[in-house]
């Protein structure tokens, strides 16, 4: 009996101390994400009385459906696209030389320490009408009148590109780093070409990678404001474009708080659809079940 109440007692302070050391990990996970997210749930819904009119104004709108379907598509095309320029990247970098590979990779680090702003800004002295790209096309005799590049949809695409090319060269690059390469020679003394050696080895063994930066990138492009107010116009404008325009101009912050929510809604319809598919936990390298 006393042995037992002995081990019931160890087992309660065990606990208690488990306990002591989540509650700061509870606490910030209470202020930073379920209090606030909670507020705007709440905001959306109440003003003061219950009441579903922000949503369903939203939806009877066409206008908000289309930055919807916009927003989604830029998200989409940005993803794609970054994908189409970062497995290249990675792809390279796996088979470079330590030396060159550990260069490029502190390249491709230092971009996160420059501004949204200033790689924005930079895009549009590239691009606009008297940019670098027109003049030098006007210069070489190219074009006859300048192109429009800023202020529409590829200018969006290209800086969004720019800035979600590293969160897809680096998930994309540590999977690659654990493929053997010893299976792409296997592949190639049975007497397959190096097409058929990538497509039938190394593109589905890098499969994991692309799945969790694809994810990554996309979820960040639903959410992304600053680009597609930059570089974009007014067809290019997305939910949180109208978000700050709801807050900032028109001071509606019920309805704003409906927009976010919707915007929440979609990131974690596309997160389960990817779960359901493919795996959370292939976005930490583990194996689907």
């Amino acid at each position: 009996m006393h042995y037992k109440s002995t081990t019931s007692s160890l087992w309660h302070r065990q606990s208690f101390r488990q306990l002591i050391l989540v509650i700061p990990a509870l606490l910030a996970l209470f202020l930073l994400f379920i209090y606030p997210i909670s507020s705007i749930l709440i905001k959306s819904l109440f003003s003061p009385d219950f009441t579903l009119k922000h949503y369903l104004y939203f939806f009877e709108t066409p206008l908000y459906s289309r930055v919807l379907w916009i927003t989604f598509q830029i998200s989409v095309l940005s993803t794609l696209s970054a994908l189409i320029v970062g497995y290249p990247i990675a792809y390279v970098l796996r088979r470079a030389k330590p030396g060159i590979r550990n260069f490029f990779l502190l390249a491709i680090t230092l971009s996160f320490m420059i501004s949204l702003l200033v790689r924005n800004y930079s895009w549009i002295i590239v691009l606009q009408r008297s940019g670098v790209v027109n003049t030098v096309l006007t210069y070489l005799g190219l074009v006859d009148s300048p192109f429009k590049l800023l202020h529409n949809k590829f200018g969006v695409m290209v800086g969004m590109t720019h800035i979600f090319v590293p969160y897809i060269v680096f998930p994309i690059y540590s999977v690659m780093m654990g493929i053997d390469l010893n299976l792409e020679k296997a592949a190639q003394n049975l007497g397959a070409t190096r097409w058929q050696t990538f497509w039938r080895v190394s593109f589905p063994l890098s499969l994991p990678g692309i799945g969790a930066g694809a994810l990554l990138v996309f979820i960040m492009a639903l959410g992304f404001f600053i680009t597609p107010a930059l570089l974009g116009g007014r067809k290019e404008q997305m939910i949180s474009n109208l978000i700050q325009i709801q807050v900032v101009d028109l001071l509606n912050w019920p309805f704003a708080s409906a927009l976010s929510v919707i915007l929440l809604l979609a990131t974690l319809v596309v997160f389960a659809i990817y779960n359901r598919y493919l795996g959370v936990e292939r976005l930490w390298g583990g194996l689907k079940t």
